[in-house]
């Protein structure tokens, strides 16, 4: 279907929902429209009380949360409506997917690649951990060897420095460096490869294994990524950089390849009780850090943007999309040179609602781009979650991005960047369907 028919079924579907509860329930289905909505603003505030209270207001917002969505379709059924209304959300969805498929046309050029020549003496290493093992299941120091390649695979009893590693073999003459391991293990050894400015290679051999999805890599089988080794092409993209305190060194810092986050999320995972019990640390800790009873008092500045008091920031190398139903996690574009930087300040049960009930829109939700991020706080050292890593660092944290400053070794031919939708416009949709169709129009009059 083209785009302007997508956008045409949009529109359709979404009249169509409207018009059968009206034809079909008459005055009755627009007040338990009204009930519906009711409902999910209660369950919405539910969620908030939970995360915010504790004790026995904790387990009444649980109930709230299960209680209110039963009653309501409970209501629905005793009304005799609940077809109505299951077909009515039925046209809704189609709208809404049909909308958001027609936006996503939208789409900016993939990051450009060049051919190169083979690396002579590529150094990898490899975390056996990681992932629950990948590096053992597919057979990947065996088959990167084979390949020509110089494995290191990192002894799991004892704690090792991976971004000396790399310096000792760039030393020693490397002219590639590669990990296959997690985010944190990747940019150590991306930050070696960006200060020789030798190419650097992913293996999508850790857990979630974001990067190597924003790079299009393939993410089921790791072992694929070797064949950048033989066929591979090259991208420049950007790196971010973390300094701390007064006053900054610019030829040092601590590098990000995905983000940096700083207050709720850093806090809780600097706790000791995190890695044995995450859900109950969680729970413990979010009631007093979301509502500033603990934790430091962040304000931050980037460029024009300021912010003052967030629960949550978080401040990517590159902007990611918004519209991505799983959250947060993927970037279109690597090199545009830009930080991306992502506050949220909830400070009442309303704002809370508005910005669940929104999907992630709202006034408590704040972002833009910069070229420099600067987060200070109310105390000399703060946690800062790197990569994945738990790290304290002095106030205030600065950081950076070093456009273009590493090369990243490909293979040529992978499964590229998955695309998100975008989130629905229906001022936008509806100017598609009809701008489109009257240009159609006004070629055949010509």
């Amino acid at each position: 279907m083209s785009r302007r028919g997508t956008a045409r079924l949009s529109l359709a579907a979404g009249t169509a929902a409207i018009l059968v509860l009206v034809v079909f329930g008459e005055l009755s289905s627009l007040v338990l429209m009204g009930v519906g909505w009711a409902g999910l603003v209660l369950t919405a505030a539910g969620v908030w009380w939970m995360l915010t209270r504790t004790g026995w207001i904790r387990v009444l917002a649980a109930l709230l949360v299960v209680a209110v969505p039963l009653g309501v379709l409970v209501l629905y059924a005793t009304a005799g409506l609940l077809w109505v209304v299951l077909l009515s959300l039925g046209l809704w969805a189609l709208a809404v997917s049909a909308g958001r498929a027609a936006l996503a046309e939208d789409r900016p050029p993939s990051m450009p690649e060049r051919s190169v020549s083979r690396a002579e003496h590529p150094f990898l290493i490899m975390n056996p951990r990681s992932g629950g093992g990948k590096v053992e299941k597919f057979h990947l120091a065996e088959r990167a060897r084979a390949l020509g390649a110089e494995v290191v695979v990192l002894d799991p009893d004892r704690r090792q420095d991976v971004a000396e590693l790399a310096q000792r073999a760039v030393r020693g003459g490397a002219d590639l460096l590669g990990v296959a391991g997690g985010d944190g293990t990747q940019a150590l050894v991306a930050g070696v490869a960006a200060e020789h400015d030798i190419p650097f290679m992913v293996i999508s051999a850790g857990t979630r294994n974001h990067f190597a999805m924003d790079l299009g890599l393939d993410r089921q089988d790791p072992s694929r990524c070797l064949e950048a080794l033989t066929d591979g092409v090259e991208l420049r993209i950007d790196l971010g950089y973390l300094h701390a305190g007064e006053p900054v060194d610019r030829s040092a810092g601590r590098v990000f390849i995905n983000n940096a986050s700083f207050g709720v999320y850093a806090e809780v995972v600097q706790s000791p009780a995190y890695r044995d019990d995450k859900a109950r640390t969680i729970l413990e800790m979010l009631p007093d850090l979301l509502t500033h009873h603990s934790g430091a008092r962040l304000s931050v500045r980037a460029g024009s943007l300021t912010m003052e008091g967030p629960q949550a920031v978080l401040v990517s190398n590159n902007p990611y999309q918004r519209g991505d139903p799983a959250g947060l996690g993927r970037r279109e574009r690597l090199d545009s040179g830009e930080l991306g930087v992502l506050g949220v300040g909830v400070g009442n049960t309303a704002e809370a609602t508005e910005l669940l009930l929104r999907g992630g829109q709202g006034r408590g939700l704040t972002e833009g781009t910069a070229r420099e991020v600067v987060v200070d706080a109310d105390a000399p050292v703060i946690p800062v979650g790197v990569d994945g890593e738990a790290l304290t660092m002095p106030t205030p944290v600065r950081c950076r991005l070093a456009p273009g400053a590493l090369r990243v070794r490909v293979p040529r031919r992978r499964p590229g960047v998955p695309h998100s939708t975008p989130p629905m416009d229906w001022g936008r949709v509806r100017r598609l369907a009809l701008t489109m169709g009257q240009v159609a129009a006004g070629r055949g009059a010509a």
